[in-house]
């Protein structure tokens, strides 16, 4: 039969993780860490855990599932997250709404990264670098990058009681 336990120790570097497992009688018990396939996690020494003694030898049992509350997000009812116990978390909420929460966030893609989305929006700096481009107009919320650019393109200095042509650069 399964049995509860707290988790001592894990070994998460191994390709099938072992652990230290403390039964509620008190009992060391070694396990190893059955996860679904694509889906990883290192749960943390006293996280709670499920083990299952395969042909009912406590000898040879594994952990099929883990929790640890003292770290995990309040959920509404059908909603989904990831969490770390630093406080990053991935949070899919009603309303169909993703939340992912971290000091910084990397993708890293070969190719591109493509929104498809009719609208981007930031609250502080957009820094573009070498050869990222938009598509559409850049607005920084007073107007568009375009307009900046009608302007800059029109704009003529006064010299001696007439102005100078406009900029011939267009770029």
């Amino acid at each position: 039969m399964a049995f509860r336990g707290k988790l001592s120790r894990l070994d998460a570097t191994a390709v099938l993780p072992t652990a230290q497992v403390e039964g509620l009688a008190g009992e060391a018990v070694a396990a190893e860490l059955m996860q679904h396939y694509g889906l990883s996690s290192a749960p943390l020494a006293g996280s709670e855990v499920i083990l299952l003694p395969v042909g009912g030898d406590s000898g040879h049992s594994v952990i099929i599932a883990s929790i640890d509350g003292r770290y995990r997000i309040q959920l509404q009812p059908g909603e989904v997250a990831i969490y770390t116990d630093e406080g990053d978390h991935v949070h899919m909420q009603r309303g169909r709404i993703i939340e992912v929460v971290t000091e910084t966030l990397l993708v890293k893609a070969g190719t591109k990264v493509r929104f498809e989305t009719p609208l981007v929006e930031m609250s502080q700096d957009l820094n573009v670098e070498n050869d990222a481009h938009a598509d559409g107009d850049v607005s920084d919320g007073i107007r568009a990058m375009a307009d900046d650019r009608q302007i800059y393109d029109g704009h003529t200095h006064p010299v001696s009681g007439s102005s100078t042509a406009p900029p011939n650069q267009k770029e």
